[in-house]
């Protein structure tokens, strides 16, 4: 057991001594230990009941013969986190999560790990943590929220809160409307519900084979999701001492290729690009960016979720049959898009995980041949404002997917809300809003707040918005985020003016500033940037260290 070295042998007296303490007894010694990895946090709504997920977990461990150590990493919560400088902290926590699983594991020899994950930017942090450890390794998350339900029975989600707010402003609906929206849309405990990045980056576990069947799509606070969490739990034990079942043995060059074929047939978070650059880097397996509109070009998008169809929930896609269902119709479909000889942590490969899956409603797992587009749901556009790619979630488009422009210029979010606001952005803009990606936020904050009040504003057909940040799952409308190079390193974003004419079209995968390479060549030779004032030393280090998103902003020293 890799746990030896801290366990078997005279010189690990003092070792033992310490483990006893922990009440430990003499025949745990002979037994696998497993790290369970746990993300509770009261704040969050996805998490904060996942401390009693752990101790189901660790019940079932110690039933099977193992002995449980639960530890704890930290979480943010973008929702809460949004329109103000939280937000920066968010996509950093990333990389304090991945070292916090690498430092616990690493420092005390564990044999397996599961991890318990759920929202943003958990997952993927747990994930790159676990990569370079590389042990046996399953993944259970906290499951997803159940829809709201309107006073008109419609579904609400946490879109439906960002949107209203730009309602509200405009006059569309009273204080009383808007108090009964923000009461309504988030009714229980679990990740928002619709495809948003938390379960889209759930259902990614799942389609890379690192979780079990139903991991994305199984409602939280369901007993169909303790039995996932015990089942998994009870799989760790089989597998604890199994190298076969090492991590890097299931997330490699083709599960990474299957769950980008997957994100594609779902349309889900414009996030889901990023995290997966830096995931397949830490699984040696380093995906290319523009790797992506080729399979978006061949594999259609067949699940419309939230935010994209506001009405179809994550709830709606389990009881329609779920991830395996998608993943089926999608290889029938063409044989070559997905490689079902992928092994899953269960055991076995994918062909035999999907076996018997069959769509119980086409209305919201739709076939093929009846498929929302022939193309996927996410898209990456280049040109001279995007030389390394800026990401756009297909699915989310409300207007046209061809829109021509004038720039309206903000240096940050913040501006660019006051901006939208007060009226200032009008049918016809681009709104380009800069100098806060991984470098210039630093920490690339998220722009629902943006694209909800435009979309609330009744604007979301009629302007575009870009951004060397990112968007939440939850954005739609013509928003295109993750401008390599962004403001922060000189690229063309950050040399724009007002009234600069833009192209975008996003089945030609480009986007471009319409201005001469002589235009061009003059703003460069007089841009300076002295950056902004960056008065936390965790930030500081992050900005020095984080490369672009085109490069999954992960950290390089």
């Amino acid at each position: 057991m890799k746990s030896d070295i801290v366990k078997k042998g005279y010189t690990k007296t003092p070792h033992r001594s310490l483990l006893r303490a922990t009440g430990l007894k003499d025949e745990d010694f002979a037994k696998p230990f497993i790290g369970v990895a746990n993300s509770f946090i009261e704040v969050i709504p996805g998490h904060f009941y996942l401390n009693e997920y752990a101790k189901i977990i660790k019940d079932e461990i110690r039933k099977n013969n193992c002995v449980p150590f639960e530890f704890n990493t930290i979480g943010v919560d973008d929702g809460i986190a949004m329109g103000h400088s939280g937000m920066l902290y968010s996509l950093p926590s990333r990389e304090i999560i991945a070292n916090s699983i690498e430092t616990v594991m690493s420092a005390h020899a564990l044999d397996a790990l599961i991890c318990i994950p759920n929202c943003d930017k958990i997952v993927p942090g747990m994930l790159m943590g676990a990569l370079r450890v590389n042990v046996p390794t399953i993944f259970v998350s906290g499951g997803p929220m159940r829809a709201g339900v309107g006073k008109n029975g419609e579904a609400l989600d946490l879109n439906s809160a960002f949107e209203a707010v730009g309602a509200y402003e405009t006059g569309k609906i009273d204080e009383s409307e808007l108090h009964a929206i923000e009461c309504a849309c988030c009714p229980g405990g679990g990740s928002c519900s619709g495809m948003f990045t938390a379960n889209s980056m759930n259902t990614l576990c799942e389609a890379m084979g690192i979780a079990l069947s139903g991991n994305g799509t199984i409602l939280a606070l369901s007993p169909e999701r303790e039995e996932l969490l015990r089942a998994a739990a009870r799989r760790i034990c089989q597998i604890a001492l199994d190298d076969k079942y090492k991590i890097k043995n299931i997330i490699n060059a083709r599960s990474i290729r299957n769950a980008m074929v997957v994100d594609m047939a779902m349309g889900g978070s414009s996030n889901t690009i990023l995290h997966m650059l830096a995931i397949s880097r830490e699984a040696d397996a380093p995906l290319g960016i523009a790797e992506l509109n080729d399979i978006s070009r061949a594999v259609p998008h067949i699940a419309k979720v939230a935010p994209s169809e506001p009405s179809i929930h994550m709830q709606d896609v389990h009881a329609a049959g779920g991830l395996a269902a998608i993943i089926k119709e999608i290889s029938e479909h063409d044989s070559s898009l997905l490689d079902l000889n992928a092994a899953v942590i269960e055991g076995g490969d994918m062909a035999g995980r999907i076996k018997n899956a069959k769509i119980s409603d086409e209305k919201i797992i739709r076939r093929a041949n009846n498929a929302h587009s022939q193309r996927g749901g996410l898209a990456i556009l280049f040109g001279n404002l995007a030389e390394q790619g800026c990401v756009i979630k297909a699915a989310g488009i409300i207007g046209e997917r061809k829109f021509k422009g004038k720039a309206i210029c903000f240096n940050s979010q913040d501006e660019a809300i006051a901006g939208i606001s007060t009226g200032k952005v009008q049918k016809g803009h681009v709104v380009v809003i800069r100098y806060e990606g991984p470098k210039g936020g630093p920490g690339m904050q998220e722009m629902l707040s943006p694209t909800s009040l435009i979309v609330g504003r009744g604007l979301g057909a009629d302007v575009a918005l870009i951004t060397d940040g990112r968007f939440s799952g939850a954005t739609r409308g013509l928003s295109i985020g993750h401008v390599s190079p962004e403001a922060a390193e000189g690229g063309l974003i950050g040399l724009l003016k007002d009234g600069d004419e833009i192209e975008i079209d996003v089945d030609s995968f480009s986007i471009n500033a319409l201005l001469s390479a002589d235009e061009i060549a003059k703003r460069k030779s007089e841009w300076k940037y002295a950056g902004k004032e960056v008065t936390s030393k965790w930030l500081r280090q992050y900005q020095k260290l984080v490369t672009n998103a085109s490069n999954g902003a992960i950290l390089e020293a």
